[in-house]
């Protein structure tokens, strides 16, 4: 084998953007095969990866892609251990580029999105591999796929959270500005559904059953029970679900509508509220 020169060294680096130790490891190891050596540092990408599954990735941005039409988006959530990885320009391009590629593969979920080639690579070969370089748990925490009329994307400084809001009612309007104007409620506000009726019914009565032991405590006649509880439901719709809430921008209207006086019947079919834990 002949000697490992650090032209050889800053070679691998320059293809892999491993540190240089690890570079000549592995060169090292691989006798001077640089596609052995290439293979090396993935398993030892695979390895980090493992050894950090059960570390907490709580750090991380939301990254965003929306058709030209704006009918259809993808938001992913990919995360980290620190915040100063989740800054690190390697970390935010990884990030970009998995978004990218899920919208160009159009990607059905997560685990068909990890199996997507880029190159040579797989979406889940390249997280494994900055795993191995910066050493921290990387992971995508979320992904929504949404179509409608009209899909606007909502990011909140710093892309800790984002929101998707699919519109219908457009009439051929440019809705954008509402898109996002919902969006920033819904980051704000963390509405449990469109409305009522997209409730979950397990929540529902829960809520009622919260609400008749309160009333029961007051000491209220048990035949109006039923009837409190019913009033108390009613409040918590219109306090956590999308459009009856007070609009956040001009509290004289309700989000339904600044919608309608945005475009009559414009409306909110859909939405997800995705954060970096």
């Amino acid at each position: 084998m002949s000697a490992i020169t650090a032209q050889d060294v800053n070679k691998l680096r320059t293809m892999t953007g491993a540190g240089m130790m690890d570079c000549k490891k592995a060169l090292t190891e691989a006798e001077g095969d640089f596609e052995k050596a290439i293979e090396i540092l993935r398993k030892k990408g695979q390895k980090v990866s493992a050894n950090r599954s059960d570390r907490d990735a709580k750090e991380g941005s939301v990254f965003v892609k929306t058709s030209d039409d704006h009918k259809e988006a993808i938001l992913i959530a990919l995360n980290c251990e620190t915040d100063f990885v989740a800054k690190n320009e390697e970390f935010q391009n990884l990030g970009k580029l998995i978004v990218e590629t899920a919208f160009a593969k159009k990607s059905a979920d997560k685990d068909v999105l990890l199996t997507e080639k880029v190159g040579d690579l797989t979406i889940n070969d390249r997280i494994t591999e900055l795993v191995g370089k910066i050493g921290e748990k990387i992971e995508i925490s979320a992904f929504v796929y949404m179509t409608g009329e009209a899909v606007v994307p909502y990011i909140h400084a710093g892309s800790k959270l984002g929101v998707l809001v699919s519109l219908k009612g457009v009439n051929g309007k440019d809705v954008t500005d509402a898109g996002k104007d919902v969006g920033m409620q819904i980051a704000a506000m963390n509405p449990v559904a469109v409305d009522e009726k997209g409730v979950d019914k397990t929540l529902i009565e829960k809520e009622i059953e919260i609400a008749k032991a309160q009333i029961i405590a007051e000491g209220k006649p048990e035949n109006m029970v039923d009837k409190i509880a019913q009033g108390k439901l009613n409040k918590f719709f219109k306090d956590n679900t999308l459009l009856p809430q007070v609009f956040v921008k001009d509290n004289s209207k309700t989000v339904a509508q600044y919608l309608d006086s945005v475009t009559k019947g414009l409306t909110v079919i859909e939405f997800k509220r995705v954060s970096i834990a």
